[in-house]
């Protein structure tokens, strides 16, 4: 689609050869980007772009997201410079600060302002990463260094967000702004306006809004909803999905779970022309790029391959 960059969750499990897999899959069947999620235990999806760039020739890589708090900006740059070497160009830098239950619960950190902290982290991995070298101190952060040489790279940064004020983050400083579990709606009403209005108030132009969607090309509805919520489980159990779940009108979200009124209106699914036709409505909710989670019942080994084949037909027309 001429108006919508489609991109697909290239993940499975925690293997990294699995992994490129499906970034090859993804490329073969004609779909624009492949995400990675970097989860507090998981394996290092820069590393595996970096393989994954010996195997691609023009797919882009994105990160959704690269966590900020244990990885300093400059050490960032560093692996993401290595990526740009072996794909110029296709690198999305996805970053943001995660939750806290991670990042006090798994690395023994404090979880402190994290705006303020995303506000200084993006400005050093911006400066370092466009000009060669930075010389920032914050309350937060602190760089003082240049390349050696001195060079600049096509890596692109995108930042997470959920509430208002993230987007608005995202609209003044990132290249993009990526949600998660983000109803459509919500994006519409609420994501794109604070993108725009953080984007006027650096006079700048708006950034692209990547827009999370599960996707399945199945008709067996009762298996997605099952895969569904076994996947989106903890969701619940985190203090901002919760309340941007909230704040987007499923009060049900305190439960503590997701409802069946949540799932049916935030997964896509169907067969391969019914998804289609759902997905090609995504610019009129203000979503320039997608970011498709493929839902995989246990029942049904290729609906992976089958969704992104879809998704592939669609980045065609």
């Amino acid at each position: 689609m001429k108006n919508l960059l489609i991109g697909v969750g290239a993940m499975s499990g925690n293997d990294a050869s699995a992994w490129i897999d499906r970034i090859v899959l993804a490329e073969e069947a004609g779909v624009q980007c492949a995400w990675l999620n970097n989860g507090p235990t998981s394996i290092d999806a820069l590393v595996v772009f970096g393989a994954a760039a010996l195997k691609t020739r023009r797919i882009l890589f994105g990160t959704s997201i690269m966590m900020t708090f244990p990885r300093h900006p400059l050490s960032m740059a560093q692996a993401a410079i290595a990526v740009d070497q072996l794909a110029p160009g296709r690198l999305r830098l996805g970053v943001g600060p995660s939750h806290k239950p991670f990042i006090e619960g798994i690395f023994g950190m404090p979880f402190e302002k994290p705006q303020e902290h995303l506000r200084e982290y993006l400005t050093i991995l911006r400066s370092i990463l466009s000009q060669g070298s930075v010389n920032y101190s914050g309350r937060r952060l602190s760089t003082h260094a240049a390349l050696s040489p001195a060079q600049k790279t096509g890596v692109k940064v995108f930042a997470s967000a959920l509430r208002p004020g993230a987007f608005r983050l995202c609209g003044e400083l990132a290249d993009g702004a990526i949600s998660w579990m983000c109803p459509l709606p919500y994006l519409r009403d609420v994501a794109a306006p604070a993108l725009q209005e953080g984007a006027h108030t650096a006079g700048r132009e708006a950034s692209p809004l990547v827009g999370h969607v599960m996707v399945s090309v199945s008709e067996d509805a009762a298996a997605v909803r099952e895969a569904a919520r076994a996947q989106t489980s903890y969701y619940p159990q985190l203090p901002y999905y919760v309340q941007m779940l909230y704040d987007a009108g499923y009060a049900e979200v305190k439960e503590g779970k997701f409802s069946d009124r949540m799932i049916d209106d935030m997964v896509v699914h169907g067969s391969a022309e019914q998804v289609k036709e759902r997905l090609r409505q995504l610019p009129s909710f203000g979503v320039n790029e997608l970011l498709a989670t493929v839902i995989e019942p246990k029942n049904d080994k290729q609906t992976y391959e089958r969704t992104v084949r879809a998704l592939g037909q669609l980045a065609a027309e």
